[in-house]
């Protein structure tokens, strides 16, 4: 699994603020970037993913890096680090975004929420967030950059998140895809956004601290949700499209060959109305225009057994045309999947490949992501 690349063997391994709740309730913990996660349950990966789909999960990603950059003039700042239309957001509205290199590779995706006029609420990865602070304390010293070490976040996950919030927390039901609110949950202060990791719809929850375990009793009292590990978590994100990074991105691939096209705003585009002007726009706005020599794609898997990270992909002369970034078992299609990088004459849809896996050559086909529809709430 990917996780597992991403372990860290340092010895001052984190814990999070729900480490016990984990450990009473059969969790598996692992290392990984830097904190001890669970990366299962008694249940199992597949139970855990199945439920998820089904029902509701809740994660505990308090690994996460959370920060907040604030003062006059921060949507036009930030701008230069990204190539999204901030200044577009309204006040609770959030967008994905990258950080692009000089090169125009990626070097973190994150998700930014607008507080405020001048406040902006960035969630970055876990093993990236002291690479990213660093970097917007480089190119925002204007700025106040103040990372929340004090919150920890849950995302609950799923078709029956909905049932459980909405009787938690009136005003995070109403809230559309992508959009965020101030609110509480049993009296504890929070902000919780309509978004998630999955493809399923879902809310995720930062709260302080001190009021984190409160809110995980609340939402762990319904017969509807259970905790779910990194395992199903990696799971469903595959079947969902979406990227890992430091897997299936990173600094040596663009936004464009990482298949994230509609990650660039159309104001920042050639012919929008404030074109370029981030980090690396002038080699990303070429791959807008010219196309690439290799994309990210989706492969369905003859067999039963995965086709893990690393695989070379070969085309049917045997010939080397890419590579795969993340495989495993997608529970929910009962079958292998899995995402890589090919040449750019092999992305279409319905394209017959192989994967070579120890010397064995696996059939695989392929497919339009993500494989499994994502299910966002927009209204």
């Amino acid at each position: 699994m990917l996780f597992r690349s991403s372990m860290s063997k340092a010895p001052d391994v984190k814990r999070t603020t729900f480490y016990d709740y984990h450990v009473e309730a059969g969790g598996k913990m692992v290392p990984f970037a830097g904190y001890l996660m669970p990366v299962q349950y008694p249940g199992g990966i597949m139970q855990e993913h199945l439920h998820a789909r089904d029902k509701a999960g809740l994660f505990d990603v308090s690994h996460m890096g959370q920060v907040v950059v604030d003062g006059e003039g921060a949507a036009a700042a930030l701008e230069r680090l990204v190539p999204v239309d901030l200044e577009a957001l309204a006040i609770g509205q959030q967008t994905y975004a990258t950080f692009t290199s000089e090169t125009g590779g990626i070097l973190d995706d994150l998700i930014v929420t607008r507080w405020s006029e001048t406040c902006f609420f960035l969630v970055v990865n876990a093993a990236c967030k002291e690479q990213d602070i660093k970097h917007l304390r480089e190119h925002l010293g204007d700025l106040e950059i103040t990372e929340l070490s004090g919150q920890s976040l849950l995302a609950l996950q799923g078709p029956k998140a909905k049932d459980v919030v909405g009787e938690l927390s009136p005003a995070a039901n109403d809230l559309l895809f992508m959009n965020g609110c101030h609110t509480t949950i049993g009296g504890v202060e929070c902000y919780v956004t309509r978004s998630g990791y999955t493809g399923e719809d879902g809310f995720e929850i930062s709260v302080k601290n001190n009021g984190a375990l409160a809110i995980a009793d609340q939402l762990l009292s319904y017969d509807e949700v259970q905790w779910i590990g990194l395992g199903a978590r990696d799971s469903l994100r595959l079947e969902a499209g979406l990227c890992l990074y430091g897997h299936d991105m990173d600094a040596s691939k663009s936004p464009i060959e990482a298949g994230l096209n509609w990650s660039v705003s159309r104001s920042r585009r050639e012919g929008g109305s404030k074109p370029g002007g981030f980090l690396g726009s002038d080699q990303i706005l070429k791959h807008l225009a010219d196309g690439v020599s290799k994309k990210r794609v989706g492969f369905l898997i003859e067999g039963r057994a995965p086709v893990r990270e690393g695989a070379e992909i070969v085309d049917t002369q045997g010939n080397v045309v890419g590579v795969i970034t993340s495989g495993g078992f997608g529970p929910t299609l009962q079958t292998p999947i899995a995402m890589g990088y090919v040449d750019a004459e092999f992305c279409a849809e319905g394209t017959k490949l192989d994967a070579l896996v120890r010397g064995k050559n696996r059939a695989m086909t392929v497919v339009k992501m993500p494989m499994v529809p994502q299910r966002y709430f927009r209204g």
